[in-house]
């Protein structure tokens, strides 16, 4: 009996260390081809290094990153802090809106999954494209490759969860930017697909009165797993009782807690982070918004040609404000919807998820 129990244990981890992989191959992008280094003097989309009272001072490594159109500066810097140095890239709109030069540019947080970086995700998601067009500062962390190997933000680890790991270096980046450059402090916004889904989560219930909304593709029930196999039995199973407690425990921790609107995109043909994890974090966010279970309900046909899937939107009020969008999108696996499809894992057909997002988070601001 002794013997059976040891192989199964045994079969047991050999079967977790092949999800593990599986999982990691299948949330990476393709390959970037190598590129020339372009001169100092440039920034990647083809703006000029400069200074001026808006965008503040250029840093010296404000060079290499995604091509594109997009006529913003592409800026590179890291943050240095207990012990560890995080690299980050932001993105500062040619676009700057006249509500813009009074109060400053509204700003977005973007963290990655497993085993992309930060330019990769840029790119991905064209979520500078529309940053441009609607007048937003958009910042990628990228997750140190000396915390995990794949790049993965550990949202599953309790300690994170209760605002430790990496919240701390994310929080000190965002600060940085809003000491060199002029950001609306009442309109910061972070979200991300997957593990970054996961973390950006964590950040924002850790900080709600420096997030005034946080958005989550593909993203895990927040507040269990607490190991690299109960990750991923998160990943496929949700949270199950650990959802409702989670949300609770938040509450506890802070008594003043004052909401935390929310947009959440999910693929109905996710088999990575599936479904029923949106399920719960819609139940999470119910809770954390002191929200009534009674959505208005808009379902999306598809668009000609496959352009965009059919999709359902179940919206959550609080009164006449939008507090919780929650977004099904059919056939769509586990892909940024509407995103750069020269990357593996971005989704060609929409809806645009970056658009959506800066979308919803312009109805939001912390007073």
């Amino acid at each position: 009996m002794k013997f059976k129990t040891a192989g199964l244990l045994r079969s047991l981890v050999r079967s977790g260390k092949r999800m593990t992989k599986l999982l990691a191959a299948a949330t990476a992008p393709a390959p970037k081809p190598k590129r020339k280094r372009k001169p100092i003097s440039t920034t990647p989309q083809g703006g000029k290094v400069g200074s001026d009272p808006v965008r503040g001072p250029t840093p010296a490594s404000a060079v290499r990153g995604q091509r594109s159109s997009v006529p913003g500066k592409w800026l590179a810097s890291h943050l240095t802090a207990h012990g560890h140095r995080m690299s980050y890239w932001l993105y500062i709109p040619n676009n700057l809106p006249e509500p813009a030069a009074r109060k400053g540019l509204p700003l977005v947080v973007m963290l990655h999954g497993c085993q992309q970086t930060a330019t990769q995700f840029a790119q991905g998601t064209r979520m500078n494209h529309w940053a441009e067009q609607m007048g937003y500062a958009v910042l990628y962390p990228q997750q140190l490759v000396s915390t995990h190997a794949q790049r993965c933000w550990k949202w599953y680890d309790r300690a994170t969860q209760e605002g430790g790991g990496d919240v701390p270096l994310i929080v000190g980046i965002v600060n940085k930017v809003l000491t060199e450059y002029a950001i609306d402090r009442s309109r910061i916004y972070i979200a991300g697909i997957s593990a970054g889904a996961g973390m950006a989560n964590i950040v924002a219930l850790n900080h709600p009165r420096m997030f005034a909304a946080v958005g989550m593709h593909s993203g895990p029930v927040f507040g269990a797993g607490h190991s690299t196999m109960g990750a991923l039995g998160v990943m496929r199973h949700g949270a199950g009782m650990r959802a409702d407690l989670a949300a609770h425990e938040v509450l506890t921790r802070q008594p003043q807690f004052p909401g935390m609107p929310a947009i959440l995109i999910q693929g109905e043909g996710d088999n990575v982070v599936r479904p029923i994890n949106q399920m719960q974090l819609t139940r999470q966010s119910l809770l954390l918004n002191r929200l009534a279970d009674t959505p208005k309900i808009t379902h999306k046909p598809q668009g000609r040609g496959g352009s965009r899937n059919a999709h359902r939107l179940h919206d959550f009020y609080a009164g006449r404000k939008l507090l919780l969008r929650v977004a099904q999108i059919e056939q769509l696996e586990h892909a940024w919807s509407g995103g750069d499809p020269a990357l593996a894992f971005n989704a060609k057909a929409g809806p645009d998820a970056s658009k959506m997002m800066l979308e919803f988070f312009s109805r939001h601001q912390r007073t």
